[in-house]
């Protein structure tokens, strides 16, 4: 097999996977050779190896075929920490790591917290990691989700971290306990959206964990009739929603939340994106 640089493979890559973002590639063939984006860049007179070269192709032909990047690698990156992910759960987003910042400016050392519906376990990793370099102590952590392969990936992720999280196989919040903190990233793409969607996560990404109905809001309907006894008094939770959601989940908390207080946040793009709500008893 003939020595080939990086810039050569790069290429290589684009030629055959023409369909691909040239990002992704780039992504897939950085961390496979353990580079910083600014590394892939200056590097690309590195010659690769027989192996690198055969792993490149793999990987390749992968992308080729609509694989998502994360799921090749089998591993995600959240708020710094390396989450293991797997077909069947959905990859960790960029503006999920805006939530959990945001949850952590109110986490109280002894809380009781709940990562509902979880996915990779990745809310939770990076909320009590986080927490630790803080001094927030003493946390008791919970993660749900409503699919066994998800809670299989997010016990996996816990044990690598070294976390002590209940897990429980839960439909929103039925059968769940009284927390001081709710977290989640649920569904909330509206049905009608499946045409404007990136097709690699169409192909990839577990419906379950995106979409929620006509209107998008299947989830929140029912955490709003749920969620007080869920909540111990004076708890609080923390939503991520669609940028184009925020007046109705106005409404619906309004209606359904009068005793909580409601505050909504955009994200850095600008976008509606976070409800914050704390129950007033």
């Amino acid at each position: 097999m003939p020595k080939l640089t990086l810039k050569q493979i790069r290429i290589k890559a684009g030629e055959t996977a023409e369909d691909v973002r040239p990002e992704d590639i780039d992504y897939v063939l950085a961390e496979r050779l353990n580079l910083s984006p600014s590394e892939f860049e200056l590097k690309q007179d590195m010659v690769l190896s027989e192996d690198q070269v055969k792993q490149a192709n793999k990987d390749i032909k992968k992308l080729a075929r609509g694989v998502s990047p994360q799921y090749i690698l089998g591993y995600a990156w959240f708020l710094g920490y390396k989450i293991m992910v797997q077909r069947g759960v959905l990859i960790p987003r960029f503006e999920t790591e805006e939530l959990v910042e945001w949850a952590l400016k109110s986490l109280k050392s002894g809380d009781k917290v709940l990562d509902l519906g979880t996915g990779s376990g990745c809310i939770t990793v990076a909320l009590a990691k986080e927490a630790e370099k803080k001094e927030i102590n003493n946390l008791t952590l919970y993660a749900s989700d409503i699919t066994d392969s998800a809670l299989r990936t997010s016990e996996e992720n816990f044990l690598n971290y070294d976390l002590d999280v209940t897990t429980r196989k839960a439909n929103v919040l039925i059968g769940l306990e009284k927390f001081d903190k709710i977290i989640s990233n649920p569904p909330y793409i509206k049905t009608n959206e499946k045409q404007d969607m990136d097709k690699n996560v169409l192909q990839n990404e577990p419906k379950e964990a995106l979409f929620a109905g006509k209107d998008g809001l299947d989830f929140y309907k029912k955490f709003a009739k749920q969620v007080r006894d869920h909540l111990n008094s004076h708890g609080e939770f923390f939503l991520e929603f669609g940028f184009s959601e925020e007046e109705q989940l106005k409404e619906l908390f309004a209606k359904e939340l009068p005793d909580f207080e409601i505050g909504f946040r955009k994200d850095m793009a600008g976008k509606p994106r976070m409800v914050h709500g704390r129950w007033q008893k």
